[in-house]
């Protein structure tokens, strides 16, 4: 069983709801990304989705775009993604990490190691599964083969316009959880409509049988608890990043902690009763 489906099923267990924060790795500052995400951890991650800086990052909005663009900047590739989740495994053994990011960098890093070099260096990093934004799961059956042959979750993004047909491909190969991804945009744009998610979720989890995950557009811990009302795990990037973006060094962790605590607190009076 892998870090990411044990972590789902301790949280059903409980009647809780996963949150999993974004981040952007090397953003704001190359030193202050493992001790971030160790806080994070601490402060009620779930699960933590580290992204990938690329150039060209099709999925995101300016906030996103302009983090990997200062993780570009100061010389941030796959090579460095993988030793801070190596460090960052150094000293925490149970949340899991999911690199999100686009083939790319994935690709050229088999480019220059040799064949499977990505999928062989991310298990021994530690790292418990890979999001490709632009790998749709038709081409990429083997890969997603390749991953899971490893212990590592293929995960894999699901829109409102996504079809009938579309659900049961991704439902057929990903494992961990799936990205239902709430607004016709990029990360961060327009406004969340949640009931349009409460309708969806259930239609996704007709045809896939891991945890569905919503992010796109929640900013605040009120539409986080809106959202973990239905889904399963509640994804936020955009507005962290953004709150990290001017910090100082030394208050990032700090920062990102109390920003994820209070969607913690929220996201955890959906259960009061529950075990009561």
């Amino acid at each position: 069983m892998s870090r990411i489906e044990q972590t789902f099923k301790t949280l059903a267990a409980q009647g809780r709801k996963a949150l999993i924060p974004y981040v952007t790795a090397g953003d704001p500052y190359p030193e202050t990304t493992v001790e971030l995400l160790l806080a994070l951890a601490d402060a009620g991650a779930d699960v933590i989705e580290l992204g990938v800086p690329f150039s060209d990052p099709m999925a995101d909005g300016p906030v996103i775009q302009k983090a990997s663009e200062r993780a570009l900047a100061k010389g941030i590739g796959m090579a460095q993604v993988l030793d801070y989740v190596r460090r960052f495994r150094e000293r925490n053994q149970t949340t899991p990490l999911v690199l999100m990011g686009y083939a790319n960098p994935v690709e050229r890093y088999d480019q220059r190691h040799g064949e499977d070099a990505f999928v062989n260096a991310a298990q021994a990093a530690g790292v418990d599964g890979v999001l490709v934004v632009d790998y749709p799961p038709e081409e990429c059956e083997v890969f997603a083969a390749h991953l899971k042959s490893r212990g590592l979750d293929p995960i894999f993004l699901l829109a409102p316009t996504s079809t009938e047909q579309r659900m049961k491909d991704i439902g057929r190969i990903a494992s961990g959880y799936v990205y239902y991804v709430s607004l016709k945009g990029v990360t961060g744009a327009g406004h969340l409509d949640t009931e349009a998610v409460a309708r969806m979720v259930p239609r996704i989890k007709a045809h896939v049988s891991v945890p569905v995950g919503v992010g796109f557009g929640i900013r605040d811990a009120a539409t986080a608890r809106a959202v973990g009302a239905s889904a399963d795990a509640v994804v936020i990037g955009s507005r962290l990043v953004q709150l990290l973006e001017d910090q100082p060094a030394a208050n990032v962790a700090a920062t990102g902690a109390r920003f994820i605590a209070e969607i913690r607190a929220a996201l955890d009076t959906l259960n009061e009763g529950v075990n009561a």
